[in-house]
């Protein structure tokens, strides 16, 4: 039996073309189911179960909720604005507010996963953060601004409840990280 070449570098191709598609749906189906196990956490940590994992090897937990009415988006928030958590959610960043609390809470998430939402939000939106402890609280977009990754501006402590979500610029660059980041800021509204 010969084989031929022609044959041969099909299959390669095909095998090739096969591996970078897992390989580029990776991140978005391991972001999606991982908000499922999430979600179930987050369900045991409003009921008052303490030090909620989403899995028994989990090294971060949910600790609050964001949602956008407008766009009808919810996700989960993990402890930490660590490479291992912002692969599974956004995360809030250690020395920053409580999400929820007086002071800036800064949550950063990846920009082609959870949060990929930030680009359709404008001045006004309603961000509703969810607390395992606390009643919601209603925050409304005061601005969107692009600034270098060297910038610290948006870390900046605030005596206004203020939340910033913060992820990497252009949405659809090709390459990850980058130079900017994408910096949304909202200001806490008293309930009505």
């Amino acid at each position: 039996m010969t084989v031929k070449p022609r044959a041969v570098l099909a299959a390669a191709a095909a095998v090739a073309g096969l591996g970078l598609l897992a390989h580029g749906l990776w991140i978005p189906l391991k972001a999606s189911a991982a908000q499922v196990l999430l979600e179930r956490a987050w369900e045991r940590a409003r009921v008052g179960e303490s030090e909620t994992r989403p899995w028994p090897w989990a090294d971060h937990r949910p600790v609050a909720r964001i949602r956008v009415p407008r766009l009808d988006v919810s996700v989960i928030v993990l402890e930490g604005a660590t490479g291992a958590s912002l692969a599974f959610g956004p995360g809030h960043l250690a020395g920053s507010a409580q999400p929820g609390a007086p002071g800036n809470a800064v949550i950063a998430g990846h920009r082609d996963t959870h949060f990929e939402f930030l680009r359709e939000l404008r001045a006004g939106d309603t961000i509703v953060i969810e607390s395992p402890i606390a009643p919601p609280r209603h925050y409304s977009v005061t601005g969107v601004s692009v600034v270098d990754e060297r910038d610290l501006s948006p870390l900046t402590e605030s005596v206004d409840a203020t939340l910033t979500l913060i992820t990497c610029f252009p949405f659809d660059a090709k390459v990850p990280g980058g130079p900017e980041r994408y910096v949304v800021r909202a200001l806490h509204r008293p309930a009505l």
